[in-house]
């Protein structure tokens, strides 16, 4: 999506749009977070996390969430990360029920200790947005 032309502050500040569009506050407190230690650590996942990669028109952001939270899913232990883009996922439309859908496909992939912790996170996500029970077809017997 860029060219070799675009500096370092037009990435940021392009990064700095999508990731607020997509994850608003959460997004904002995770690179918070890391400005005392990793300020340049911050400055990347803005400029080419979203500014690059997120940006890019291939792919709606429905779809680049819902791929996103299978693969954290899928890599365990990312708690945090899984918790910005549980929001983000509902943020850019996803449902609850289809977000707890996709964590129950991972099981086939990614076995159940995952698939639960990923659906821990995501009960903490939904109980914050007052999202909670859920009704639909992922929480069916």
């Amino acid at each position: 999506m860029t060219e070799e032309s675009t500096t370092r502050t037009e990435r940021f500040e392009r990064g700095r749009a999508v990731l607020d569009a997509v994850d608003g506050e959460s997004g904002e407190r995770l690179v918070a977070s890391l400005a005392d230690i990793a300020p340049e650590l911050g400055h990347q996942v803005i400029s080419w996390a979203y500014g690059e990669v997120y940006a890019r028109p291939g792919m709606p952001p429905r779809d680049r969430q819902l791929m996103t939270l299978g693969m954290l899913t899928a890599l365990g232990d990312t708690g945090p990360e899984l918790e910005v883009h549980i929001g983000a996922a509902l943020n850019v439309g996803l449902s609850p029920d289809e977000i707890v859908e996709a964590f129950l496909h991972a099981v086939l992939y990614c076995g159940f200790p995952r698939a639960i912790n990923a659906v821990t996170v995501a009960k903490k996500v939904f109980a914050e947005r007052g999202l909670l029970p859920l009704g639909g077809a992922a929480s069916a017997g």
